[in-house]
C-alpha cells in the first residue's frame, strides 16, 4: 500500500543516516531517500485522482483526500529538491570547518525523521497522532536550527522549542477537549479521535465544547504556523539555522501546521453553524499580514526579512481560509502551492549568496549579477515572483484573495492593500543593490547548484500562465472539502 511506502522510506532514511551518515556519500543517500519519497507520494497521489478518498487501516487511521494528498505531494517534492540544494551547500559549510562529520550526519538522519513526521501529520485520521506528529517534527527541526552550535543557533533553537512547545501543548488541550465531547456520542477510546468519525458526528457535538476547543487549537497551531502575536521564533530559527532548514520551514512546516487548523475548523464550522472559528482566523490572518509587512522594513539580515515574508504569506492564506467559500479556499490552496515554491527557491539562492559574501547581512552582499549571475537572476526572480508581479503564479493567488476580499469583507482590503504595498517596496528597495549594486567581491570559484531555483520558478511562472484543468479540478474539489 503506497501509504506505507510514504511513511516507511523516511523512517528508513532517518535510521540509516543514524548510523551510517558519516559517509562521504551520504548527501547523495539523503537525496536518494528524499526521491523515494517522492515516487511513493505520486503513486499516492494518482490513486487518489482516479479513485477518490481512501481509509487505510483496521479501524481507518490513516484517511487521505483531496485536500492532504495535495500537501503530501507538495511536502515530498520540496523535500526532494532542497535535499539535491543542500548536497553542494552542506559540503561548503563543511570546508568552511561550520560543520564536522557528527554534525553531518545529525543533521541528515534529523532531516529524513522531520519528512517522516509531517508526512504523517498530513496523512493519519487520528487528531491524537496528529498532535503526536506535530510535536515529532518539532523536536526534529529543533536539532536542525542548534546544527552550528554557535550562541546565536543554541538561543533561537532554545527559543522555538520554548514557544513551540507551549503551543503545541495548548493545541493538546484543545485535542483533549475535543475528544470529551466526541465522547458522548462516539463513545471512550481512540476512535472517537477519528477524523472521519468526528467529521460524520460534527453537528450533534457539544457547540460550547468544539469552540473553546478550537480556540485552543488555532493559538496552538497558529504558533506553528507563525501567526502574530505567536511569531517571534521564527526569523531568529530561519536566521540562525542551515538554509536548507529555512526552506523547509517556510515551504512545509507552517503549511503542516495550518493544515491541522483547517481539519478542526471543517469539525467547528459544521457543530456550530456560524462564522466564529473564520473571523477568528481572519483575525489573526490579518494582524499577521500587516505586522509583518512593516517588520520587514526594519531587518537587515537576508534570512530574517525572508522570514517576515513567510509570516506576512502564511497570514495572508490563514485570511483567505477565515473567509472560506470556493473562490477563497481555492485562492488559499493555491497560494500555498506558490509560497512554498517560491519562498523555498529564494532560500536556495540566498543561501548561495550568503555563503559567497560570508555574511548574512545585506550590505555585505553586494552585486551577486557579476559575481555569479545565476545567483543573482535566481534572488531577483524570486523575489520578483514572492511580491506578486506578473505574470508569476503569486499574482493569482493574491489576485483572488483581494478580490473576494472586497466582495464580501470589504472593511478588510484597505489593510491588505497597505501591507502588501509596504512588504513590496521594503524587500524589493533592499534585494535591488543585493543584486545589481557594485562590488569588489570576486567570482565564485565554483558553480552553485542552482538547478532547484529555476525548477520552482518555473513551476510558478507556468502556474501564473496556465493552471493545467485536472489540477484545477483538483484544487476546486479541495476546495469543496473545507466547506467551500
Amino acid at each position: 500500500m503506497e501509504i506505507y511506502w510514504l511513511l516507511g522510506i523516511p523512517v528508513a532514511g532517518g535510521i540509516f543516516l543514524a548510523l551510517w551518515g558519516c559517509r562521504r556519500n551520504a548527501p547523495e543517500i539523503n537525496a536518494l531517500f528524499s526521491f523515494l519519497t517522492l515516487l511513493a507520494a505520486a503513486a499516492l497521489t494518482a490513486r487518489i485522482v482516479e479513485h477518490g478518498p481512501l481509509l487505510v487501516g483496521g479501524q481507518g487511521w490513516f484517511f487521505i483526500d483531496s485536500f492532504n494528498v495535495f500537501l503530501v505531494a507538495l511536502t515530498a517534492f520540496v523535500a526532494f529538491t532542497t535535499s539535491l540544494f543542500s548536497r553542494p551547500y552542506m559540503r561548503i559549510e563543511k570546508e568552511h570547518g561550520r560543520l564536522n562529520d557528527k554534525r553531518l550526519r545529525l543533521y541528515h538522519s534529523s532531516y529524513q525523521i522531520f519528512i517522516a513526521a509531517m508526512l504523517l501529520a498530513l496523512t493519519t485520521n487520528n487528531m491524537g497522532i496528529l498532535w503526536v506528529s506535530m510535536e515529532a517534527a518539532t523536536l526534529a527541526t529543533v536539532l536542525l536550527v542548534s546544527l552550528y552550535r554557535t550562541p546565536a543557533s543554541l538561543e533561537a533553537a532554545w527559543k522555538y522549542f520554548i514557544l513551540c512547545g507551549v503551543g503545541i501543548a495548548l493545541a493538546l488541550f484543545g485535542t483533549i477537549l475535543l475528544y470529551f465531547a466526541a465522547e458522548k456520542i462516539l463513545g471512550s477510546g481512540g476512535t472517537a479521535l477519528l477524523w472521519t468519525h468526528l467529521n460524520g458526528v460534527k453537528a450533534q457535538l457539544e457547540p460550547t465544547v468544539l469552540q473553546l476547543a478550537f480556540v485552543f487549537l488555532l493559538v496552538g497551531y497558529g504558533t506553528k504556523v507563525g501567526l502574530a502575536p505567536l511569531h517571534s521564533w521564527l526569523p531568529d530559527a530561519h536566521a540562525e539555522g542551515p538554509t536548507p532548514v529555512s526552506a523547509v520551514l517556510s515551504g512545509l512546516l507552517l503549511n503542516v501546521a495550518l493544515y491541522a487548523v483547517m481539519r478542526s475548523k471543517v469539525l467547528v464550522d459544521g457543530a456550530l453553524g456560524n462564522d466564529m472559528a473564520g473571523n477568528l482566523m481572519m483575525g489573526f490572518g490579518l494582524f499577521s499580514v500587516v505586522l509583518a509587512a512593516f517588520l520587514i522594513k526594519r531587518q537587515t539580515d537576508v534570512k530574517r526579512m525572508f522570514a517576515y515574508s513567510s509570516i506576512e504569506h502564511m497570514g495572508l492564506i490563514t485570511f483567505a481560509f477565515g473567509m472560506g467559500g470556493p473562490v477563497a479556499n481555492f485562492a488559499a490552496l493555491l497560494h500555498m502551492t506558490m509560497h512554498s515554491l517560491t519562498k523555498s527557491a529564494i532560500f536556495f539562492a540566498v543561501g548561495h549568496a550568503t555563503q559567497s559574501a560570508g555574511t548574512q547581512l545585506m550590505d555585505g552582499i553586494r552585486g551577486l549579477i557579476k559575481t555569479n549571475p545565476t545567483i543573482g537572476w535566481g534572488l531577483m526572480l524570486g523575489t520578483v515572483a514572492i511580491l506578486g508581479v506578473p505574470p508569476f503564479g503569486v499574482f493569482a493567488s493574491e489576485f483572488l484573495i483581494i478580490t473576494t476580499a472586497m466582495h464580501e469583507h470589504p472593511w478588510a482590503t484597505p489593510f491588505l492593500l497597505l501591507a502588501l504595498g509596504v512588504a513590496f517596496a521594503a524587500i524589493f528597495g533592499k534585494v535591488q543593490p543585493m543584486v545589481f549594486g557594485e562590488t569588489e567581491l570576486p567570482k565564485l570559484p565554483y558553480q552553485p547548484a542552482l538547478t532547484p531555483v529555476f525548477m520552482h520558478l518555473g513551476l510558478v511562472l507556468m502556474l501564473g500562465l496556465f493552471i493545467p484543468p485536472y489540477l484545477a479540478a483538483w484544487y476546486r474539489q479541495a476546495a469543496q472539502l473545507l466547506g467551500g
